[in-house]
Protein backbone atom coordinates (compact mmCIF):
# COMPACT_ATOMS: atom_id res chain seq x y z
CA UNK A 1 0.00 0.00 0.00
CA UNK A 2 1.33 3.43 -0.96
CA UNK A 3 2.22 5.75 1.88
CA UNK A 4 -0.47 8.37 2.42
CA UNK A 5 0.15 12.08 2.81
CA UNK A 6 -0.37 13.50 6.31
CA UNK A 7 -1.84 16.88 7.18
CA UNK A 8 -2.14 18.38 10.65
CA UNK A 9 -5.43 19.99 11.63
CA UNK A 10 -6.80 21.69 14.74
CA UNK A 11 -10.32 22.17 15.98
CA UNK A 12 -11.57 25.63 15.05
CA UNK A 13 -13.33 27.99 17.45
CA UNK A 14 -13.77 30.99 15.12
CA UNK A 15 -16.70 30.85 12.72
CA UNK A 16 -18.54 33.21 10.37
CA UNK A 17 -16.85 36.51 9.52
CA UNK A 18 -14.30 35.96 12.29
CA UNK A 19 -12.43 33.45 10.10
CA UNK A 20 -10.93 36.42 8.20
CA UNK A 21 -8.53 36.75 11.13
CA UNK A 22 -7.35 33.16 10.53
CA UNK A 23 -6.76 33.78 6.83
CA UNK A 24 -4.62 36.84 7.59
CA UNK A 25 -2.45 34.56 9.72
CA UNK A 26 -2.00 31.99 6.93
CA UNK A 27 -4.56 29.56 8.36
CA UNK A 28 -7.21 27.94 6.17
CA UNK A 29 -10.68 27.33 7.66
CA UNK A 30 -11.91 23.78 7.06
CA UNK A 31 -14.79 21.45 7.70
CA UNK A 32 -14.84 17.68 8.21
CA UNK A 33 -17.89 15.68 7.18
CA UNK A 34 -18.71 12.09 6.32
CA UNK A 35 -21.17 9.26 6.56
CA UNK A 36 -22.17 8.51 10.14
CA UNK A 37 -19.96 11.18 11.74
CA UNK A 38 -20.65 14.57 13.25
CA UNK A 39 -19.41 17.51 11.21
CA UNK A 40 -16.45 19.37 12.73
CA UNK A 41 -15.03 22.86 12.27
CA UNK A 42 -11.29 22.59 11.68
CA UNK A 43 -8.36 24.68 10.53
CA UNK A 44 -5.13 23.81 8.73
CA UNK A 45 -1.97 25.63 7.79
CA UNK A 46 -2.52 27.05 4.27
CA UNK A 47 1.03 26.38 3.06
CA UNK A 48 0.95 22.78 4.33
CA UNK A 49 -2.43 22.19 2.70
CA UNK A 50 -1.26 23.48 -0.69
CA UNK A 51 1.80 21.21 -0.61
CA UNK A 52 -0.30 18.13 0.20
CA UNK A 53 -3.12 19.01 -2.23
CA UNK A 54 -0.65 19.41 -5.08
CA UNK A 55 0.31 15.74 -4.60
CA UNK A 56 -3.12 14.24 -3.90
CA UNK A 57 -5.65 16.32 -5.79
CA UNK A 58 -9.25 15.36 -5.03
CA UNK A 59 -8.76 11.61 -5.41
CA UNK A 60 -5.71 10.95 -3.23
CA UNK A 61 -6.20 9.83 0.37
CA UNK A 62 -4.91 12.06 3.16
CA UNK A 63 -4.37 11.13 6.80
CA UNK A 64 -5.83 14.14 8.60
CA UNK A 65 -4.30 14.31 12.09
CA UNK A 66 -6.60 16.29 14.39
CA UNK A 67 -5.02 17.95 17.45
CA UNK A 68 -2.16 15.43 17.30
CA UNK A 69 -4.52 12.79 18.72
CA UNK A 70 -6.74 11.14 16.10
CA UNK A 71 -6.18 10.35 12.44
CA UNK A 72 -8.98 10.34 9.88
CA UNK A 73 -8.67 9.07 6.27
CA UNK A 74 -10.10 11.86 4.11
CA UNK A 75 -10.47 13.10 0.55
CA UNK A 76 -10.54 16.78 -0.38
CA UNK A 77 -14.23 17.30 -1.06
CA UNK A 78 -14.37 20.94 -2.12
CA UNK A 79 -12.05 23.93 -2.17
CA UNK A 80 -13.54 27.43 -2.21
CA UNK A 81 -11.26 29.78 -4.20
CA UNK A 82 -10.96 33.56 -3.98
CA UNK A 83 -11.37 34.68 -7.64
CA UNK A 84 -8.90 37.58 -7.57
CA UNK A 85 -5.96 36.07 -5.65
CA UNK A 86 -6.78 32.47 -6.71
CA UNK A 87 -6.06 31.39 -3.12
CA UNK A 88 -8.18 28.89 -1.14
CA UNK A 89 -10.70 30.43 1.27
CA UNK A 90 -12.14 27.24 2.71
CA UNK A 91 -11.77 23.48 2.29
CA UNK A 92 -14.08 20.55 2.99
CA UNK A 93 -12.58 17.20 3.98
CA UNK A 94 -14.66 14.09 3.29
CA UNK A 95 -13.96 11.32 5.77
CA UNK A 96 -14.24 7.92 4.07
CA UNK A 97 -14.56 4.30 5.11
CA UNK A 98 -11.66 2.45 3.50
CA UNK A 99 -13.87 -0.59 3.00
CA UNK A 100 -16.72 1.26 1.25
CA UNK A 101 -16.70 2.48 -2.34
CA UNK A 102 -16.97 6.20 -3.05
CA UNK A 103 -17.89 8.13 -6.19
CA UNK A 104 -15.65 11.01 -7.25
CA UNK A 105 -14.82 13.01 -10.38
CA UNK A 106 -11.50 12.06 -11.99
CA UNK A 107 -9.72 14.20 -14.61
CA UNK A 108 -8.97 12.86 -18.09
CA UNK A 109 -5.49 13.21 -19.57
CA UNK A 110 -5.05 12.99 -23.35
CA UNK A 111 -2.03 10.94 -24.44
CA UNK A 112 -0.44 10.44 -27.86
CA UNK A 113 -0.75 12.55 -31.00
CA UNK A 114 -3.74 12.82 -33.29
CA UNK A 115 -2.64 12.27 -36.95
CA UNK A 116 -5.37 14.61 -38.19
CA UNK A 117 -3.83 17.42 -36.13
CA UNK A 118 -0.27 16.57 -37.11
CA UNK A 119 -1.26 16.65 -40.79
CA UNK A 120 -3.14 19.93 -40.23
CA UNK A 121 -6.45 18.44 -41.39
CA UNK A 122 -8.50 19.42 -38.33
CA UNK A 123 -8.46 20.64 -34.74
CA UNK A 124 -8.67 18.57 -31.56
CA UNK A 125 -11.48 19.40 -29.15
CA UNK A 126 -11.96 17.88 -25.68
CA UNK A 127 -15.64 18.24 -24.66
CA UNK A 128 -15.21 16.11 -21.53
CA UNK A 129 -12.48 16.96 -19.00
CA UNK A 130 -13.45 14.51 -16.24
CA UNK A 131 -15.62 11.48 -15.52
CA UNK A 132 -17.30 10.14 -12.42
CA UNK A 133 -15.85 6.89 -11.12
CA UNK A 134 -16.64 4.57 -8.25
CA UNK A 135 -14.03 2.61 -6.33
CA UNK A 136 -12.63 1.89 -2.90
CA UNK A 137 -10.79 4.96 -1.57
CA UNK A 138 -7.48 3.13 -1.85
CA UNK A 139 -8.14 2.24 -5.52
CA UNK A 140 -9.08 5.72 -6.75
CA UNK A 141 -6.89 6.81 -9.70
CA UNK A 142 -5.58 10.37 -9.83
CA UNK A 143 -6.53 10.48 -13.54
CA UNK A 144 -7.65 8.37 -16.50
CA UNK A 145 -5.91 8.32 -19.89
CA UNK A 146 -7.49 8.75 -23.31
CA UNK A 147 -5.31 7.67 -26.27
CA UNK A 148 -5.89 10.04 -29.22
CA UNK A 149 -3.42 8.40 -31.63
CA UNK A 150 -6.29 6.87 -33.63
CA UNK A 151 -7.88 10.24 -34.50
CA UNK A 152 -6.88 10.47 -38.16
CA UNK A 153 -9.82 12.25 -39.78
CA UNK A 154 -12.65 14.73 -39.26
CA UNK A 155 -15.28 13.49 -36.75
CA UNK A 156 -12.99 10.72 -35.45
CA UNK A 157 -13.59 10.53 -31.69
CA UNK A 158 -12.53 8.91 -28.42
CA UNK A 159 -15.41 8.06 -26.11
CA UNK A 160 -15.69 7.16 -22.44
CA UNK A 161 -15.83 3.50 -23.43
CA UNK A 162 -12.29 3.87 -24.86
CA UNK A 163 -10.70 5.08 -21.61
CA UNK A 164 -8.06 2.97 -19.90
CA UNK A 165 -9.66 2.04 -16.57
CA UNK A 166 -7.70 0.31 -13.77
CA UNK A 167 -8.96 -2.82 -12.10
CA UNK A 168 -11.45 -2.14 -9.31
CA UNK A 169 -12.63 1.13 -10.84
CA UNK A 170 -16.06 1.57 -12.42
CA UNK A 171 -16.82 4.57 -14.65
CA UNK A 172 -20.31 5.93 -13.96
CA UNK A 173 -20.37 8.45 -16.83
CA UNK A 174 -22.25 7.28 -19.94
CA UNK A 175 -20.01 5.16 -22.16
CA UNK A 176 -21.02 6.95 -25.38
CA UNK A 177 -19.99 10.39 -24.11
CA UNK A 178 -17.34 11.99 -26.35
CA UNK A 179 -14.02 12.69 -24.64
CA UNK A 180 -12.09 14.04 -27.64
CA UNK A 181 -12.99 14.65 -31.28
CA UNK A 182 -11.50 16.07 -34.47
CA UNK A 183 -13.42 19.07 -35.77
CA UNK A 184 -12.97 20.82 -39.14
CA UNK A 185 -10.69 23.83 -39.15
CA UNK A 186 -12.54 27.13 -39.01
CA UNK A 187 -12.71 28.89 -42.38
CA UNK A 188 -11.18 32.33 -42.46
CA UNK A 189 -13.72 34.95 -43.43
CA UNK A 190 -12.45 37.53 -45.91
CA UNK A 191 -14.13 40.92 -45.65
CA UNK A 192 -15.55 42.08 -49.02
CA UNK A 193 -13.73 45.01 -50.67
CA UNK A 194 -16.10 47.90 -51.37
CA UNK A 195 -14.93 50.04 -54.30
CA UNK A 196 -16.10 53.65 -54.51
CA UNK A 197 -17.85 54.37 -57.83
CA UNK A 198 -16.04 56.81 -60.14
CA UNK A 199 -17.83 60.20 -60.41
CA UNK A 200 -19.92 60.70 -63.57
CA UNK A 201 -18.84 63.26 -66.13
CA UNK A 202 -19.70 66.73 -64.94
CA UNK A 203 -19.84 65.69 -61.26
CA UNK A 204 -17.44 65.82 -58.40
CA UNK A 205 -17.01 62.93 -56.03
CA UNK A 206 -20.09 62.93 -53.85
CA UNK A 207 -22.46 63.93 -56.73
CA UNK A 208 -21.75 67.66 -56.79
CA UNK A 209 -21.91 69.28 -60.28
CA UNK A 210 -18.76 70.79 -61.77
CA UNK A 211 -18.69 73.71 -64.28
CA UNK A 212 -15.01 74.23 -64.52
CA UNK A 213 -15.41 77.71 -62.97
CA UNK A 214 -15.78 78.82 -59.41
CA UNK A 215 -19.34 79.99 -58.57
CA UNK A 216 -19.89 83.77 -58.63
CA UNK A 217 -20.92 85.37 -55.36
CA UNK A 218 -22.93 88.58 -55.82
CA UNK A 219 -22.03 91.40 -53.48
CA UNK A 220 -24.78 93.35 -51.62
CA UNK A 221 -23.94 96.63 -53.50
CA UNK A 222 -24.48 94.95 -56.87
CA UNK A 223 -27.83 93.60 -55.67
CA UNK A 224 -28.95 97.18 -54.78
CA UNK A 225 -27.93 98.55 -58.22
CA UNK A 226 -29.90 95.80 -59.97
CA UNK A 227 -32.96 96.62 -57.86
CA UNK A 228 -32.76 100.29 -58.82
CA UNK A 229 -32.45 99.49 -62.53
CA UNK A 230 -35.50 97.23 -62.23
Amino acid sequence: MAKREKLAAQKRELVGHKVKKLRREGILPANLFGKGIKSQNLQVNLKDFLEVFEKTGETGLIDLVINDKETRPVLVGNVQIEPVSDQPLHVDFHQVNLEEKVAVAVPIHLVGEAPAVVQDEGVLVQPLAEVEVEALPTDLPDHLEADISSLDKIDAAVRVADLKVPKGVVVKTAQEEVVAIINPKAKEEVAPVVEEAAPAEGEKAGGEPTTGEAPTVQKPEEEKEENKEG
